[in-house]
């Protein structure tokens, strides 16, 4: 049905990519409209939800959080599957309004400032030249698959630096951001890329309350505490750790603060995946998505080639025209209206950042890849008091890595089809074949 909103709320809409001509057309016709929930993939209905479309309408109610909460519902689209889900998972900072928020954010702020990041930027473009000299290896052309053997790999390393998880457990947070993620894909709701015998003992013991799938072959929700039963188990080891030799990690950081403060069991639990499993999976497909977007558009690419002065702007417009999350949920707290539509209190309001970062009332020829596109306001990172803590980190391990690529290689072309993630949530991609030659 032509501008029908069904397919997005479809995950397997999403195998062949976001469809935007769809979102153009939404949003045309109205800034706001009601999508219905019904019975998907094993999944129960849901009682529908208010789709947000226009960039000006996703800013406003990002910046209210007294009047569409975080807290209220959490900020999936599905509701939890029972009380005492979404009262756990309420004790995370990302599902918390002003003043909690806060508490919870003002502590760990400091690691992810500017000048925070430029002192990790040395680590991280070292990382990045060593990931793509391991990919390209001696020989003069070859295929690689960019999203497992770069894309992943660089924010493991930058996150477990930053988390203080010792290196060779850092394919633990990459099962462990597919299996969130993934959740709606069968390939990734069962990950487990993580080698047992390469890790340490703390994660073969957390592995040990690793959840197992049921009769049907489908893994227990990752949002709820059973789902998750290994990483919890591994962050009060590794937080068992921190207390006898802290560092300047931000799980060092949490364990000390003190007073009033002081996190609770489950904040801490929640803060541990909050950064284990956004903190990596954002970036890990803003990476592949970049390259997609250079592949489609081989004039930027080479342009980029040429001027490497251009990732001063280049890195927001390869986000933007990719946007890894789509979307983003709030709850009405009373009755209101959204561009003059009427919301009633309870409602489920949902914002599209796929949709927003493309609209072309802010962004001129939306869908044209412009990577000296400036001033360029997008909401990759949201908005308003939930704006992204990693947002520098993210910008920094892009510039990287392409640097790292584009320095040495004189072409990238695609060597087949990606692969992208069976997700109305995350735009994932889970295999990117790329063919390089090198300069």
């Amino acid at each position: 049905m032509r501008g029908d909103p069904a397919p997005l709320v479809d995950p397997r809409t999403y195998l062949d990519g976001v469809p935007y001509d769809l979102l153009a057309e939404l949003r045309a016709t109205s800034p706001v409209m009601w999508v219905e929930e019904p019975p998907m993939l094993g999944l129960p209905g849901g009682p529908g939800f208010w789709l947000v479309l226009r960039h000006t309408d996703v800013t406003g109610i990002l910046k209210q959080p007294r009047l569409f909460s975080s807290w209220l519902g959490a900020t999936q689209i599905r509701d939890p599957a029972t009380g005492e889900d979404l009262g756990y998972v309420r004790r995370m900072m990302l599902n918390m309004d002003p003043p909690e928020h806060g508490r919870l954010r003002r502590p760990v702020a400091r690691s992810f400032t500017p000048r925070a990041v430029a002192a990790l930027e040395a680590s991280i473009r070292a990382n990045a030249a060593a990931l793509a000299e391991r990919a390209l290896g001696d020989a003069d052309e070859g295929t690689c698959d960019f999203a497992r053997d770069l894309a992943a790999d660089l924010p493991l390393l930058t996150l477990a630096d930053v988390l203080g998880v010792p290196e060779p457990d850092r394919w633990l947070l990459y099962d462990w951001s597919n299996r969130v993620i993934g959740f709606q894909d069968p390939d990734y709701a069962g990950s487990a890329a993580f080698d047992p015998q390469a890790g340490t003992v703390a994660a073969r013991e957390a592995l040990r309350h690793r959840p197992a799938p049921d009769a049907d072959g489908r893994m227990p929700d990752p949002r709820t505490r059973a789902g998750m039963a290994d990483l919890y188990a591994y962050a009060h080891l590794l937080a068992e750790s921190k207390r006898r030799s802290p560092g300047q990690d931000v799980i060092s950081v949490l364990l000390a603060h003190q007073g009033d403060d002081r996190l609770s069991v489950e904040e801490f639990e929640n803060m541990f995946w909050l950064f284990a499993v956004a903190g990596n999976e954002t970036i890990r497909n803003g990476l592949p998505g970049a390259m997609i977007a250079l592949l489609e558009h081989p004039a930027e690419l080479e342009r980029l080639r040429r001027d490497p002065t251009l990732f001063d702007t280049a890195v927001d417009e390869l986000l933007r025209w990719w946007t890894p999350v789509m979307v983003f949920r709030r709850t009405a707290t009373m009755d209101t209206a959204i561009a003059g539509v009427p919301v009633r209190a309870g409602d489920k309001v949902v914002v599209s950042f796929a949709s927003a970062n493309r609209d072309e009332r802010v962004f001129a020829d939306p869908d044209r890849l412009d990577l000296t596109r400036h001033p360029n306001p997008h909401l990759v990172f949201g908005h308003g008091p939930h704006f992204c803590l990693g947002a520098h980190l993210a910008r920094c391990q892009l510039r990287a890595l392409f640097e790292a690529l584009l320095t040495r290689t004189a072409s990238l072309t695609y060597a087949g089809a990606p692969a992208y993630l069976r997700s109305n949530f995350q735009r994932g991609v889970k295999r990117l074949p790329i063919h390089w030659r090198r300069r």
